[in-house]
Parts: C-alpha cells; sequence; structure tokens
C-alpha cells in the first residue's frame, strides 16, 4: 500500500505540511504529489490498494493516527478518487497525470504516457510537427484564442537563424490558477511540450516567464528542468534527435500588464513592461527581434498528448472551432471549487449549477464573472451558452485563461463594474491613452452614475465602445466588457441613475 499527499498551493495553504509531518511522525512517507483540483477537499490524501486509489479529505494533523489505524471507517473517507463525481465527470487530458504521480519521478512520468509526444515528434520533420498540431485544432489557451498551429507554422517559415519559445506563465487574472497547478503538479509536461514547439519551429532556446508571486511554482520548475536535462529532454541533442533545445526560468515582477506577450517580450528583455505596437507580430520580430512563439502554459502542456495520440483524437473532443478540451478554473462563490477539465460545449449553467454545486453561501446565483477580472458578467439567463469561443463572444463574453468567478445575489454589481474600471487604472502600462485615460475617466463617471446622475449612462457607454477600439492591447481593449455586461444584464443595479432620468 502507498500514499500520496499532494504538494500544490491549494494543499501547502491549507495545511498539508502539517499533514506530511503527522505521516512521518508515524513512519511513513507519503509520495507528494500535485493536486487533483478539488481545491474544497484539500489537504487530500490517497492511499493505493489492488491499483486503485482511495481518497480521504480535508484533512488535519490530527485526523492521521486514526486514518492509519482504520481507513476504510474514518469519518472523511471519500471512497475511490475516480469515482468522485467531480474527477468522474472530467476528461483529462493535459492534466492527466496531475495529482496522480510525483511530478519529479521521471520513471512515473513515463509509465503514465509522458515522453511519448516527445518522442514521436523527434522521428518526424519540423513541418510534420506544425501540420500536425494544426489539425488538432489546438488554440491559445491563455486569452485571444489563435489557433496554435498557424503561429508555430508562422516562426517556422520566418528567415533567421535563431528563434525562440517563450511560455507564458505570467498567470495575473483572478480566479484561474490551472499554469500554477500544471508547474507544480506536472512540469515535465510543460517542458515537453517546449521541447516539441522547438523542434516544429527549429528553436534551439525557450524561456519560461513565471510571476514571482508562485514560490512553489519556481521551485517545482527549477527542479523540474535538473530532471529533464538528466533524462535527455532537454540539451544539445534532444531525445537523441540530433537537434537542441534548452529552456531558461525568468521571474517577472508581479505586473498585470505583462500577461500580454509585448509587455512579457519587453519585462523578458530586462525593459519596462510596455505594449509594443503591431506589426511586427512577435512571430517575426519577438524576443531580441527574433521569430518567437509566445504562448500560454496550457496551450504547450496540451502538445504531448497531440503528438502522442494523434490530431484527430484531440479534435474529436470540442465543438465548432473550439476543439479539445479547456481546463476551467472554477473560484469565487461556489460550494466546490477548483479545476475542471472537459471538451468544450458544456453550458456555464452546468459548470456552475452541477459541477461547482451552487453557491457556497446557498443563496441564488446573481452573476457569473467570465474571462477573468476583465471579462463580461454572464446572468442566469445566459447559462445555456455553451462553453466555447465563439458562442461566448456571440454573448459579449470572452473566455480568456478559462476562469469563471461566481457571485451570489448579495453581489453589487455597480461596485463590481467600478472596480473593473479601477483595476484597469492600476494595472495599465500607460503606453495609450484608452488605459490611461480613458480607465479614470470611466471611473469618474461610474461614479457618477452611483450618485444618480443619469447623464453620465451614455457617456459611459461611448467611453466603452472607445477604449475597445483605441486600445492597444486586451487590458484596455476588455476593460469594457465587465462594465457593458453590467449594464445591460443588471440595469437595477443602476437605478439611482435610472429613476433620476424618469
Amino acid at each position: 500500500m502507498t500514499w500520496y499527499l499532494s504538494a500544490d498551493s491549494f494543499a501547502a495553504a491549507l495545511g498539508a505540511e502539517d499533514v506530511a509531518g503527522a505521516f512521518e511522525a508515524a513512519g511513513i512517507t507519503p509520495v507528494r504529489t500535485g493536486s487533483r483540483g478539488m481545491a474544497w477537499l484539500e489537504p487530500m490524501a490517497e492511499l493505493e490498494r489492488d491499483g486503485v486509489r482511495h481518497a480521504f479529505g480535508p484533512l488535519e494533523a490530527g485526523d492521521v493516527p486514526a486514518l492509519l489505524a482504520d481507513p476504510d471507517g474514518h469519518a472523511k473517507a471519500l471512497g475511490p478518487t475516480e469515482e468522485i463525481p467531480f474527477l468522474a465527470a472530467q476528461t483529462r487530458l493535459a492534466f492527466a497525470r496531475c495529482g496522480r504521480i510525483d511530478p519529479f519521478d521521471i520513471a512515473a512520468y513515463e509509465a503514465e504516457g509522458g515522453l511519448a509526444g516527445l518522442r514521436r515528434a523527434a522521428s518526424l520533420s519540423a513541418g510534420q510537427i506544425v501540420r500536425e498540431v494544426t489539425q488538432s485544432g489546438l488554440r491559445g489557451r491563455g486569452g485571444a484564442g489563435f489557433p496554435a498551429g498557424i503561429k508555430w507554422d508562422t516562426v517556422r517559415g520566418a528567415p533567421g537563424a535563431i528563434k525562440h519559445i517563450v511560455c507564458n506563465a505570467d498567470e495575473g487574472d483572478s480566479g484561474t490558477f490551472a499554469d500554477r497547478m500544471m508547474i507544480e503538479g506536472d512540469p515535465l509536461c510543460l517542458i515537453e511540450g517546449m521541447a516539441i514547439a522547438g523542434l516544429a519551429t527549429g528553436a534551439e532556446s525557450g524561456f519560461v516567464y513565471l510571476r514571482s508571486e508562485y514560490p512553489l511554482a519556481i521551485a517545482a520548475f527549477r527542479r523540474a528542468l535538473d530532471v529533464a536535462r538528466r533524462a535527455g529532454m532537454l540539451g544539445a541533442s534532444v531525445l537523441g534527435s540530433g537537434r537542441a533545445f534548452d529552456i531558461e526560468l525568468r521571474i517577472g515582477a508581479g505586473a498585470y500588464v505583462c500577461g500580454e506577450e509585448t509587455s512579457l517580450l519587453n519585462s523578458l528583455e530586462g525593459k519596462r513592461g510596455v505594449v509594443r505596437a503591431k506589426p511586427p507580430l512577435p512571430a517575426l520580430e519577438g524576443f531580441m527581434g527574433r521569430p518567437t512563439v509566445v504562448n500560454n502554459v496550457i496551450t504547450l502542456a496540451s502538445v504531448p498528448w497531440i503528438l502522442a495520440n494523434g490530431p484527430e483524437a484531440y479534435a474529436a473532443f470540442g465543438l465548432g472551432r473550439s476543439r479539445g478540451t479547456i481546463p476551467i478554473q472554477i473560484a469565487g462563490n461556489v460550494a466546490r471549487g477548483g479545476l475542471f477539465e472537459a471538451g468544450f460545449g458544456m453550458t456555464l449553467g452546468a459548470l456552475v449549477e452541477e459541477i461547482a454545486g451552487g453557491t457556497a453561501s446557498g443563496r441564488p446565483v446573481k452573476a457569473v464573472q467570465v474571462g477573468g477580472p476583465l471579462g463580461a458578467y454572464f446572468p442566469p439567463s445566459l447559462f445555456d451558452t455553451p462553453f466555447g469561443y465563439e458562442k461566448f463572444d456571440g454573448q459579449g463574453g470572452l473566455i480568456g485563461h478559462a476562469g469563471i468567478v461566481v457571485f451570489d445575489d448579495a453581489a453589487d454589481m455597480l461596485a463590481q463594474a467600478r472596480f473593473a474600471m479601477e483595476f484597469c487604472v492600476v494595472e495599465s502600462c500607460g503606453k495609450c491613452t484608452p488605459c490611461r485615460i480613458g480607465a479614470v475617466r470611466g471611473v469618474e463617471t461610474i461614479d457618477r452614475i452611483g450618485r444618480g446622475d443619469a447623464a453620465a449612462i451614455p457617456l459611459l457607454e461611448d467611453l466603452c465602445e472607445t477604449m475597445t477600439s483605441g486600445s492597444l492591447c486586451a487590458l484596455g481593449g476588455f476593460t469594457p466588457y465587465p462594465v457593458l455586461s453590467a449594464l445591460r444584464h443588471f440595469p437595477g443595479e443602476f437605478a439611482p441613475a435610472r429613476e433620476a432620468a424618469e
């Protein structure tokens, strides 16, 4: 029998190290893993018997002696892990190993499907790899949903002897944690995906830009790089292919705008993190002016499964132009928060009411913010919207990094709209007028509405339209989403101004 215990930030924040100490005091050293993504059950331990994992949680250190004495009869026994409804309803491709293995055990990684994609990629030409990624329908999982294969092919065909792969791990959206979970729970998968990208584009160097607020992820990735180099995943000849690729870890200082790819590149070069005008595109002139792929953690971590199982198998999941799976991060006022990976197409209502179990407060759901702190607020009337890029866009929203934040009926939507504008004021790099000036005027205009000034409502609508069309990056371009959705779907929240107008 083997015990497993999460060392992920979810678990660590809730006392996992104390629980691990209690196991060790009893003479048992559990295998430390990433998280299964069921945050409300952390710290969660698993006992493997006859090839089946049995879960227990959420645990405290004082639970351990009784747990070891009688696992089956323990009050916090949850049954077979894979049968927990939240986990059983998922389709785990990118996160298939997360929470199951020691993330630094290369043998365990390989036993559960790791390296299969990189081995196959090493036997293919660059063009063949790019073709398979394109055929899979994989789109960027960090924001705009741009087709990954097209970006890779642009870099592959761009002139220049030196090219780069940059992984955007600057996960700054509130309610998002998939990047961190991957880096802490299965970092070798990200490294494998980046190595495949290097083989596909002719790039020999990669960079992971990781935010400083993730100390456990930083330590985990540094350790994983050492493991990968010893295993031949990185170096002068990737898995004996004769093609070189290596990765450096760079730490960002926590500026939200550096999640935008050109700001990130400036920061990576040691410059101030401000937005670059496009063109030129980073795929042609990116890091140090060289052709550069900039992809999100989950985009790159999805690639090994595609190469191992084929593009058709990946494209079989999803709907429309949204193919494959999407790791949805469920946060806010919910009974069951965490990471839920599934094929595109599940409705927002099913996620909130069935998977997340409604609100933790027990009050009715009032709104769900989709797409991060600059995403739109969807009311229950839009809960039949399927999770898909075009489907969300058609309702005035965006998927973004696939974080959803749930609010109950006590939420003040006027205050939430104000927060979005104020967030842009604080986080803007100041490069373009819509962010630098528009957001400040936006806060002032919302305050006028709050004081009952009806004339300020059309001004706010016009301001939002200007910001959307005039911003150089997503920060100013998306800030109007929560404001306009609050105006549209929750008119009662702006009642003082509307009543004054009447």
